[in-house]
């Protein structure tokens, strides 16, 4: 299921010059913000569970998995690359899982890590902070991959569907209608957030047993979904 030439080529496409550059911008930010506050303001537990809801987990890892998501199949879909990998002797699931697991291991590095470096500049990990909004972190790279994934699969438009989705649904809709927030990807990995943080600082709108199931259904369907969709492009329908 895992495919290493698959995977070099995605790593490849997703760490050039121009796309590295933008991956590094809010995490850099993030640490820029946390810093600052820290040197400011002092440790203090719920600003750092502020700082790592509102900007790291709300923000940049829903960005990130759009950027890496979309960008491990979107862009060959585009140019019409993606015909020469589809004329290779490789199943079109392993393509897709090979380059879920790209885009998992880039969102993960690039939101997940600088969570845990902030949190600890933050408050030092006071109240378990810093690594319940990384392990947050971790759980919603996986579900925006595997959602941004197939949104690349499926769309030519899929960076603008993703960014509504992120900045209109999640953080619009999901701060003004309560419903909203239980189909939101933030939701769920709070959820876990909260079972790991000090009582008070997190909290979520689901549950911690639906937010898991929620977690995998959509990452399962997602990905499987998506090897549907490019059994279904040929290289001759491509040409």
């Amino acid at each position: 299921m895992y495919n290493p030439t698959v995977a070099r080529l995605t790593y490849r496409a997703l760490l050039g010059r121009r796309r590295a550059a933008i991956l590094f911008v809010l995490p850099g930010l993030l640490l820029l913000i946390a810093a600052a506050i820290r040197g400011f303001n002092g440790a203090d537990d719920q600003v750092a569970a502020d700082v790592l809801g509102g900007f790291a987990l709300a923000t940049m890892v829903p960005l990130i998995g759009v950027i890496a998501g979309t960008g491990a199949i979107g862009p060959e879909i585009d140019d019409g690359s993606i015909v020469y990998l589809l004329a290779k002797p490789v199943k079109r699931p392993t393509i897709i899982f090979t380059k879920l697991i790209v885009a998992i291991a880039v969102t993960m590095a690039f939101s997940a890590v600088p969570t845990l470096v902030a949190g600890l500049i933050l408050n030092g990990n006071g109240q378990q902070v810093a690594v319940a909004y990384t392990v947050a972190a971790l759980v919603a790279s996986i579900a925006y991959s595997a959602l941004f994934l197939l949104l690349g699969t499926v769309s030519r438009h899929a960076v603008v569907i993703g960014l509504v989705y992120a900045l209109v649904w999640e953080a619009l809709f999901g701060s003004l209608i309560s419903g909203a927030r239980t189909l939101s990807v933030q939701q769920w990995a709070l959820a876990v957030a909260e079972k790991v943080s000090g009582e008070g600082l997190v909290a979520s709108d689901v549950g911690l047993p639906l937010a898991a199931v929620l977690l995998a259904a959509v990452t399962v369907a997602a990905t499987w979904y998506a090897g549907q969709k490019l059994r279904a492009l040929t290289p001759a329908a491509d040409e």
